[in-house]
């Protein structure tokens, strides 16, 4: 028997979303970034027959993942961000794994952690700078 204080709660509860290392609570750092499938292989390892997948990409490009995204979250005790795959299991179950670096493709959105593997170092290295006008790296210049 629920307490009656229970039954009439209207707020939503936090979703209980716990760091797989420690099992403490993630607090969110991002918004959900969906995840989608553009091959077959893709649904396949999500359960769906061989023939159902191959028709749907057929049909769809894309087809948009039910139940799974990636967001960023703060642990309390490992004191940093890190980017995870949130699957959703039942009503408030959640499944937590560190995202691996092929979903990164799978996600519409979201900007790589690792950034973007065409841009070179010193272009990277530029674009944190806060104050322009800095000669650091321009030292062949006289």
């Amino acid at each position: 028997m629920q307490r009656r204080c229970d039954r009439n709660r209207k707020r939503s509860k936090r979703r209980a979303i716990y760091c797989p290392i420690h099992n403490s609570y993630l607090e969110s750092r991002s918004q959900k970034y969906q995840l989608f499938a553009d091959r077959a292989g893709q649904l396949q390892q999500r359960g769906m027959s061989r023939r159902s997948a191959l028709l749907l990409v057929a049909n769809k490009t894309t087809v948009s993942l039910e139940g799974e995204w990636l967001e960023a979250f703060w642990c309390e005790e490992c004191q940093q961000t890190k980017w995870y795959h949130v699957c959703k299991l039942e009503e408030r179950t959640y499944r937590v794994s560190v995202a691996p670096q092929e979903l990164w493709q799978q996600v519409t959105g979201a900007i790589d952690p690792q950034g973007n593997p065409s841009v070179g170092e010193f272009t990277r290295r530029q674009a944190k700078v806060l104050n322009y006008h800095s000669i650091k790296d321009f030292q062949f210049v006289h």
